[in-house]
């Protein structure tokens, strides 16, 4: 029950060490999987899976939070503002309502976001038996999951022309973000800082601010 916070050192794993490329493997039978299930299903079929994703993320983000404001330890930087965590809402809605814009998104965004998170975790202090490892690894697939399953199938068709659309929206959200940083001293979507273990942080070794990082990453992306 211990966080990053709380947790002595020594007790977590390393990038690419045993534990962690267990993890990607089990991610990638996940996602296999998920394509595999979804392919067969009929219209009504892939309707209760979407909105059954959708809700698993939602659970998982409530497993998360309720253990810490039992116990205490809850903070403000745990709200679901993260540039990951803030795909729940986005999937949430188009698990409900369907739309190029927000599938686009979430194929833009939220996969790279999600799947760079899974290849290089910031919670690597936490060993596996670990409530918060759980929640932040199974949070992440099924982030990855959904878009990606829709995408494969032929459900979120992927397109040039809606990349702007896509970046006005981070923008947009980013916008938030920073006003919630700036009023209760948070670091939600990485915009103020980045931790070691965050491919950001190698960009503020080099020139001395991470955000200078991002166009490159987008570029990339």
């Amino acid at each position: 029950w211990y966080t990053s916070d709380t947790i002595p050192e020594g007790l977590g794993f390393s990038h690419f060490g045993t534990l962690h490329l267990i993890t990607l493997a089990i991610a990638a039978v996940i996602l296999l999987a998920s394509y595999l299930c979804y392919r067969n299903l009929g219209q009504k079929g892939r309707g209760v899976w979407r909105k059954t994703v959708a809700l698993l993320l939602v659970a998982d983000e409530l497993f998360m939070s309720i253990p810490m404001m039992v116990m205490g330890i809850f903070h403000v930087k745990y709200l679901p503002f993260q540039l990951c965590s803030i795909n729940i809402f986005l999937i949430l809605w188009h698990a409900w309502k369907p739309n190029k814009t927000l599938g686009n998104f979430l194929y833009t965004v939220c996969i790279p976001g999600a799947l760079a998170a899974l290849i290089t975790p910031t919670w690597t202090k936490l060993p596996w038996l670990n409530y918060m490892f759980f929640h932040s690894t199974s949070a992440h697939i099924l982030l990855i999951m959904y878009p990606l399953t829709l995408t494969v199938c032929g459900e979120i068709k992927p397109r040039l022309k809606q990349v702007p659309k896509s970046l006005l929206l981070l923008l947009a959200l980013a916008g938030l973000a920073l006003v919630l940083n700036l009023c209760l001293d948070t670091n939600f979507m990485f915009l103020m800082y980045a931790d070691p273990g965050n491919p950001l942080y190698i960009f503020e070794q080099m020139w001395g601010n991470h955000l200078l990082g991002l166009p490159v990453l987008m570029a990339a992306v």
